[in-house]
């Protein structure tokens, strides 16, 4: 597999010689603008910051940060350090412990060999992971494809597109899909408030690759719920537990409570890595805390009095009664999810 067989028209992530090229996702859709992190501590100061973001893309950030850090790192110290700072910068998403753990165990099973066919080892397999990330996107959306209803309306909250991964999308994915299959859909996107990841970047994505999208404030999504428009909801996931509980972009709960009030099905595409098996409930899964000035300020102007006070949780869990399916690279997952997602982690773990 090389780095055009899964080419994909927006590019999320990259390595190159000069560093991690990465698209800056806070300046979209205003600016197409990429950056490149020369060092594993910008590659943490961007997953923080959001310049990249989305669990899967998170996850390919990470292992690529672990292969930079280490080309200057020296012992095994270093390397622990290198983990360590790129775990501590944001908790929910699992990929991106799934990604550290993997750079962990490439790097023991290279313990006593030169340091630079180590440092090639890691660059290597941090490549291979994105691919595989796009590889497995694509079979998320050849799964999710003959679920989606023709001539219908798909809804979708915040972005699990090709910017939320290394390429393709998981939600966005199975929509790309069901029109590669000829489906005629269009797309309802939620603003996501507060970071906007449905208007700056699901809506963006979506003109990019000409898939008919309308934007819709997260207050709409009842309204059309129960008009009939919506044929499904498809959304992605950052944390998945072992019941089925669902951890997703903070809004993601509202409108899968609204899904099964009127009867819309509510589908969930996420690769398998994102599955936390070790977690009974959703009741476990961390929540990140975000800052204020999200809430209060829209692009840097305040809307909000002085001394607000804020809560500005950046994800919510979905209990696994509001989820239809779970559609993975390796199937779909239905009730009852402590089996059907047992199933499909030990073929992957």
């Amino acid at each position: 597999m090389d780095e055009s067989e899964h080419a994909s028209m927006i590019e999320t992530i990259l390595w190159t010689d000069a560093g991690v090229v990465m698209i800056d996702q806070t300046r979209l859709p205003r600016e197409e603008v990429y950056v490149t992190c020369t060092s594993y501590q910008q590659v943490a100061e961007a997953i923080r910051s959001m310049v990249i973001r989305g669990a899967p893309a998170i996850g390919v950030a990470a292992a690529m940060g672990v292969a930079l850090g280490m080309q200057s790192a020296q012992t095994e110290d270093d390397f622990e350090q290198i983990c360590s700072t790129l775990a501590n910068t944001r908790p929910t998403a699992v990929n991106l412990f799934w990604a550290l753990d993997r750079m962990r165990t490439k790097y023991r099973a290279l313990s006593g060999r030169p340091l630079a066919e180590v440092r090639e080892a890691l660059v290597k397999e941090a490549k291979q992971i994105r691919l595989e990330d796009i590889a497995i996107n694509e079979c998320i959306g050849r799964n999710g494809a003959p679920l989606v209803p023709d001539g219908k309306v798909v809804l979708t909250h915040c972005n699990a597109g090709a910017l939320a991964t290394a390429g393709y999308g998981t939600a966005l994915g199975v929509i790309r899909a069901a029109v590669a299959d000829g489906k005629k859909i269009e797309v309802y996107a939620d603003e996501t408030r507060p970071f906007l990841q449905g208007a700056r970047l699901t809506v963006w994505e979506l003109q990019h690759d000409g898939i008919p999208a309308t934007l819709i404030t997260d207050s709409m999504a009842g309204h059309f719920l129960k008009s009939g428009k919506i044929g499904c909801v498809v959304v992605g996931a950052d944390r998945i537990a072992a019941n089925g509980d669902v951890a997703n972009k903070i809004g993601t709960y509202s409108v899968a409570v609204l899904a099964r009030e009127n009867n819309v099905p509510f589908y969930v595409a996420a690769p398998v890595s994102t599955l936390d098996l070790t977690l009974a409930s959703g009741d476990e899964i961390p929540i990140e805390q975000r800052a204020a000035s999200e809430v209060t300020h829209v692009f840097g102007v305040q809307v909000a009095p002085e001394n607000t006070m804020v809560q500005n949780p950046a994800f919510d869990v979905t209990p696994h009664r509001y989820v239809t399916a779970i559609i993975t690279e390796r199937g779909v997952a239905r009730a009852p999810f402590v089996e059907s997602l047992r199933t499909l982690g030990e073929e992957c773990f």
